[in-house]
């Protein structure tokens, strides 16, 4: 008698499986001991123990698992796993042993492309996980030969759905520090501004995120505009972005000192730009301070 492991089936469609062009003819499933499965390196999205995976566990253990995982041989030993991380927990959760996989011998490229494409029509995925999903799509149809950036943008964003400026636009999400990407997860800030600040060098943007923390203003498109164009002319300091976050911030009342009067504190080599940095770190340990009554 074969065990579980021996036992195949003829895959009728990979069509009817996925929705997704590509079948292989002759390809079958088989079922192998979730032991030997390895997580797919760089995988971005989340496998999370919530409501919706109790559910799944729950649909396991009554029906099993309906739809196949795709895997390919892991050079030391086992498969890694392509298409089916939540059904591969969902297993473990329900105290499965094994789980039905179609084992095909894909190249990086081929693989990650099936990776981002079974799993990014899913609703509940952030920002930071398309970021680095399309990134990792997009770098992987360029070294498969896809010419041009907007038409493999384009195509990127097929699967989902989504035209090729709003794929370029989360490409350059997964250029942002993890405090900057966090706030558009949280929709503390949205995607627009994100994009803004991906263009900053790294130094500027821990500077922005402190300068966020610290004031707890965030920026609004065209402030994240200015910041960049300021960055690109090699001008961004600490102090400018606190001076923008604190024009927006700032009401109807404003206060000017004359530029005579804050010269006679400073050094007469210091820029502008110096200047401003010093008076905004200033004022800041000020604020920490909670002495606000007196100087």
């Amino acid at each position: 008698m074969k065990s579980k492991s021996a036992q195949k089936v003829k895959l009728a469609s990979y069509d009817d499986l996925f929705g997704i062009s590509g079948q292989n003819p002759g390809e079958v499933i088989t079922s192998v001991p979730i032991n030997l499965f390895h997580t797919f390196k760089g995988h971005p999205f989340r496998v999370l123990d919530d409501d919706k995976m109790a559910e799944t566990v729950e649909s396991v253990r009554k029906y099993g698992i309906l739809i196949p995982g795709i895997v390919r041989p892991y050079p030391e030993g086992g498969y890694e796993v392509i298409a089916g991380h939540r059904r591969w927990r969902a297993c473990e959760l329900a105290g499965l042993e094994e789980m039905p996989v179609i084992i095909r011998d894909l190249d990086d490229d081929a693989a990650t492309v099936i990776m981002v494409d079974t799993n990014i029509q899913r609703e509940d995925i952030l920002p930071s996980e398309k970021a680095h999903a399309y990134k990792m799509k997009y770098e992987a149809m360029r070294h498969q030969g896809s010419k041009g950036e907007k038409h493999t943008a384009d195509m990127v964003g097929e699967a989902a759905g989504e035209s090729g400026r709003t794929v370029q636009r989360y490409i350059r999400l997964a250029e942002l520090e993890k405090e900057l990407l966090d706030y558009v997860d949280t929709c503390k800030m949205p995607l627009t501004v994100g994009e803004k600040l991906s263009y900053l060098k790294q130094n500027e943007q821990k500077w922005a995120a402190d300068a966020i923390i610290n004031s707890g203003v965030f920026p609004s498109k065209s402030q994240a505009e200015q910041l960049k164009t300021f960055s690109e002319a090699g001008e961004l300091t600490e102090g400018r972005i606190y001076a923008t976050l604190v024009k927006k911030a700032s009401t109807s009342s404003s206060v000017t000192i004359p530029a005579k009067k804050v010269s006679d504190y400073f050094p007469a080599a210091y820029t502008k730009a110096q200047i401003e940095n010093v008076i905004y770190k200033l004022l800041q340990e000020w604020k920490d301070s909670g002495e606000k009554g007196e100087l």
